[in-house]
């Protein structure tokens, strides 16, 4: 995909393994955009599934966000998953709150210092001691992930 797109990519679209974003100024420059990407699949052979497809869109989601002009934010479903996840009762649970969280770690100030009491219960050769600091990390995170920010967007 990334040959096929060769300088279109960061110029008005972005690729990530088969997904393919088009992003444009104006709804005519986003017909010129998604015309010049049609011709560069349609010369490799490529098709599109019609059904997997939106087209002009102020915002989606993509890959576990929500995309806009104004910038991105997290898919709120994704962060409801987050902040009711319940209390872990072994080793396994953390880590999965760890990886759902961390996943959004970029949204969260300081997040690798509000996690390392349940990073330190993740080591080698430690035992599953579910103490006052991870509680009160684990309930830091989860309240942390409110968002009415967005990460800003740069201007490729």
């Amino acid at each position: 995909m990334e040959t096929v797109l060769h300088g279109l990519t960061f110029k008005f679209c972005l690729i990530y393994l088969d997904d393919i974003i088009v992003f444009s100024k104006t709804f005519e420059d986003h017909v010129q955009h998604l015309t010049a990407v049609f011709e560069r699949l349609k010369n490799a052979g490529l098709k599109l599934h019609p059904k997997k497809c939106t087209f002009a869109k102020r915002q989606i989601k993509y890959l576990g966000h929500i995309v806009s002009s104004d910038g991105i934010l997290p898919d709120p479903d994704k962060i409801s998953a987050i902040k009711d996840y319940p209390i872990p009762k072994r080793l396994k649970d953390v880590r999965a709150f760890l990886g759902l969280s961390g996943y959004y770690r970029k949204f969260i100030k300081d997040y690798a210092k509000i996690a390392s009491p349940l990073y330190a219960l993740t080591k080698k050769n430690v035992d599953f001691i579910w103490t006052e600091q991870c509680e009160n990390a684990f309930k830091l995170l989860r309240r942390s992930f409110n968002f009415t920010t967005f990460i800003g967007l740069s201007r490729f």
